[in-house]
Formats: structure tokens, C-alpha cells, sequence
């Protein structure tokens, strides 16, 4: 890692910052001043700010209950971003696992273990994510099988697959899929004629979204719940 960025995220200041300390000679490496932002830290290095011993954050797995009206996103110039609802001291160092659209809801997950982060993404590991679907109209038992066997989606040459779809009252509509295509289910449902008119995430693996989170809260994930994503649905 390198240096500048090890402060960055130890002081939770900006990397502009802690190049600008690094200049001024007010951190040492192994207890010698460092004034070159950009070196690599050896392996377990001390780092220290005016003689005060500098640590990294352990590793932050977050829940989110996602609202409509933010983007998954770190940073944005114009829009709010779901890390701007998440009020924690090492918020900087968080970024969202995969995305959910500007207008979807539920679960989403935070967290700074990049590791984590692409098992749960990686379409080779067939993570499973379970949406409930609001329908423009009611979906039929022919166009539910047809998303079981596989549909084609504009621009692409492979199908995608739900591999569970389940038929509920009021035009309703749940659904789980392995890939996280761009706007996959709303591009499945309008591959058999339906449109889809509120989108929210339940579930990831066997991770369901904690029912007393209401709209933009979130929490730690306990550790028995880091490997329920991996966990069949």
C-alpha cells in the first residue's frame, strides 16, 4: 500500500491531505521521517503522525436498506449516494457490493474487504439475489416458465435464467437470479411483455434484509451472517 493512501484511510482525511503531511515531514515510517507520498510501505511497517502510532480500520461488512432516489455510488457531483446515508467514521473507506438501480430498494451491502466483495459479485460464483417485482400486469404462468428456461435480453447473446419465479397477488411477482446484469430484471420482465413498476432486493444468498431496518438505516452484519450470502437460498 502506499503511503499517502495508508494515511488517507488511518486519519480518514482526503489522499490531497495526507500527501500534504507527508510533505511537511509530519510522518515517519519505522521512525524515520517519510517525505515521499508515494512509496510503497514495507511489510508490517510502523507509521506514525507526529509520534503517534497510525492503524488501519479492521474490516466493515454494512446492510443497507436502500431507498429509491440514491445511486450506488462512492461519489457523485450531483446526485446523493447511498454512502452519504451511512453515518460511520470509516465511511470512506466503504463501497457498495454491486448495485441496485436509482430507483430500487432493499438490501444492499457495504463493506471495504474487496475479497468479500467480488465472491459476491463474480458470476462464476452464482451468488443468488431474490427481488420482489410490483408488475404493470399480472404475469402469466407461460411467461413465468419462459423466464425459468431462459430469455435473451437486447444486446446480449446468451439467455439469462430465474431460476425460481414465483406468481403472487396484485400484479406482484418474486423472482431470483445468479448475474447482476445492467437493469437485468427489468429487462427480463419486459422480455415477456410486462413492464415492472417498483423493484426491491430481499435477499442475497441466505442473507435476507433485516425487517427492522426501515428505508435508508442500516448496520454491522454479525459474523455468523458474513457467510449466509454464500448460502443457498
Amino acid at each position: 500500500m502506499r503511503l499517502d493512501q495508508f494515511v488517507s484511510q488511518a486519519l480518514q482525511i482526503s489522499r490531497n491531505e495526507a500527501q500534504k503531511l507527508i510533505r511537511a515531514g509530519f510522518i515517519s515510517v519505522n521512525q524515520e521521517v517519510a517525505t515521499k507520498a508515494p512509496q510503497n510501505l514495507p511489510v508490517n511497517a510502523q507509521v506514525a503522525y507526529a509520534d503517534e502510532p497510525l492503524s488501519l480500520p479492521g474490516l466493515l461488512y454494512l446492510m443497507l436498506h436502500k431507498p429509491s432516489g440514491v445511486i450506488s455510488a462512492t461519489e457523485d457531483p450531483s446526485q446523493r449516494t447511498v454512502l452519504d446515508l451511512i453515518q460511520h467514521p470509516h465511511v470512506r473507506l466503504l463501497h457498495p457490493v454491486g448495485r441496485l438501480d436509482k430507483d430500487t430498494t432493499g438490501l444492499l451491502l457495504l463493506t471495504n474487504d474487496g475479497q468479500w466483495s467480488h465472491r459476491i459479485t463474480a458470476p462464476r460464483q452464482h451468488v443468488p439475489k431474490v427481488y420482489l417485482a410490483q408488475l404493470a400486469e399480472a404475469l402469466s404462468e407461460s411467461a413465468a416458465q419462459q423466464l425459468r428456461q431462459g430469455v435473451f435480453l437486447h444486446g446480449e447473446t446468451q439467455a439469462v435464467v430465474a431460476s425460481k419465479v414465483e406468481i403472487l397477488p396484485d400484479q406482484q411477482v418474486r423472482l431470483i437470479i445468479h448475474e447482476g446484469k445492467y437493469h437485468q430484471v427489468k429487462r427480463m420482465l419486459a422480455a415477456v411483455g410486462n413492464r415492472v413498476e417498483a423493484l426491491h432486493r430481499e435477499q442475497i444468498g441466505a442473507l435476507a434484509l433485516d425487517p427492522a431496518l426501515s428505508l435508508g438505516d442500516w448496520r454491522l452484519l454479525t459474523s455468523a451472517e458474513l457467510d449466509l450470502v454464500f448460502a443457498p437460498t
